[in-house]
């Protein structure tokens, strides 16, 4: 690992030398300036990691020389020196953007712990820019894969909420639509994206349980209170919390939620203090919503509280032209993950699940194409390598001009059969003992009849 780099700007030569012997010491690469001018050369030839910069400077003062190392590189952590009793302009530089400030005659002791303590920060802004852009790139509007008219609206929406300050919004969809997926690209999409992305499924925990998930607790406020616990809100403070299923919140949680939407602040049980957060609250459902008001299962205030920017997200079966592109982006996700090389997908299997309703929506496909490439070693995957309720449910509302109700006028029997051959060869893509199993004939009478009906 290389050495962290430290530029000493000081008019003292006394100074810079005691400083650049004691912190060379201490294992850094130290260079020194004895002017402001001298100073800002140095960044831009050395590029220091840290300046300690004296603030009474000839000519071009400590602040100005500031003003100018953030100019040229933000990142640089600058620690002022100053002299005592000029506290406004420390505190003055401190808003320009340094670091810290220390007064002469400074403790050397102390000086190595503000610096220690500054790389430390620095390394750990770096660590949170690197993790904001990993899940940028995990969660962010890419990740929302279609090209259909209906994603085109939703991404458009996605942007527009993720640049404003919106503070409520609610999607609502089928089961399996992603709605999770939604709300974590309109926050990682936001300027919130580095602070803290919580969910919780409102099915999932009890009522009793669920207000102290939200709002925390405080020690002894009930039996098993043993220990003061921070809330969901207040730790997403900043950020955001996805209320997943929020239609199946009981109603009494509901009239506790309405108020921290309402006020912004709540107050953890058994507590007496209100805590104000600033959190964007994104909530959930596959309910339809308006009829859980008419059925009295919903609050109508919570609802319009909640509703205040909806994203509706449609079914798979509303937006066919969206499964292939999310076929292929699951096959090279699956690919990366189990170290399989599957190219695509045959011509007679994109059909089969271009046709399938999708009831489950996006994740039944992801299912689907997981199982797919888990089993099955072949570069193509197959009409064989899907569910078989995929195939038959397909294959029914797909079939040809047959029906085994038999008209009125009556029917030509061979007709029927060179119908049943002609569909279980396309089923089986021409693998003929496959398509022969399908029929329950043996190989040779399947071959026999193939040759009577002209496909061999």
């Amino acid at each position: 690992m290389s050495k962290h780099k430290i530029l000493v700007v000081d008019d003292e030569q006394l100074i810079r030398w005691s400083l650049e012997q004691n912190l060379s010491k201490q294992g850094y690469e130290v260079v020194t300036a004895a002017s402001g001018e001298d100073a800002l050369k140095m960044v831009q030839q050395e590029a220091p990691d840290l300046i300690l910069l004296d603030i009474q400077l000839p000519g071009m003062n400590g602040i100005e020389v500031l003003e100018k190392v953030k100019e040229l590189e933000d990142d640089i952590i600058v620690i002022m020196v100053t002299a005592l009793g000029v506290l406004e302009t420390a505190v003055k530089a401190m808003r320009l953007g340094a670091f810290d400030y220390i007064n002469k005659p400074f403790n050397l002791e102390e000086l190595a712990i503000v610096i220690k303590k500054a790389f430390e920060t620095g390394e750990l802004k770096r660590e949170v820019a690197h993790l904001r852009s990993e899940q940028t790139g995990k969660y962010g509007l890419d990740k929302i894969i279609g090209t259909s008219r209906h994603m085109d609206n939703v991404k458009a929406m996605i942007r527009k909420i993720a640049q404003s300050d919106a503070s409520t919004v609610l999607i609502q969809g089928e089961s399996g639509t992603g709605k999770e997926l939604v709300a974590k690209a309109i926050h990682y999409e936001s300027a919130r994206a580095d602070k803290p992305f919580l969910a919780i499924n409102c099915a999932a925990v009890p009522e009793a349980l669920l207000e102290s998930e939200l709002m925390g607790h405080e020690r002894g406020s009930f039996t098993d209170a043993k220990t003061q616990k921070k809330g969901l809100f207040e730790i997403a403070d900043g950020g955001t919390l996805f209320l997943d299923e929020i239609g199946d919140m009981e109603m009494g949680m509901q009239a506790k939620l309405l108020r921290v939407l309402e006020e912004r602040k709540f107050r953890r049980v058994g507590g007496t203090r209100d805590i104000t957060v600033d959190v964007r609250i994104i909530s959930a459902t596959n309910k339809d919503l308006l009829k859980s008001i008419e059925e009295k299962t919903f609050r109508n205030d919570l609802y319009y509280r909640v509703q205040v920017i909806p994203i509706y997200l449609p079914p798979l079966r509303e937006r066919r032209e969206d499964i292939m592109p999310l076929v292929q982006h699951f096959i090279d996700h699956f690919n990366r993950e189990f170290g399989k090389s599957v190219r695509g997908i045959s011509k007679m299997a994109e059909r089969f699940l271009s046709e399938y309703s999708w009831p489950g929506n996006t994740r039944e496909l992801k299912n689907v194409i997981e199982r797919a490439i888990i089993l099955e070693s072949e570069e193509t995957l197959l009409l064989e390598h899907l569910p078989q309720e995929i195939v038959a449910r397909t294959g029914t509302a797909s079939s040809g001009p047959i029906s085994f109700n038999l008209p009125p006028e009556g029917i030509d029997i061979e007709d029927v059969e060179r119908e049943l051959i002609r569909q279980a060869l396309e089923i089986s893509e021409g693998n003929q003992s496959k398509a022969a199993k399908k029929l329950n004939l043996g190989i040779d009478a399947f071959r026999y009849r193939m040759k009577k009906f002209g496909f061999l």
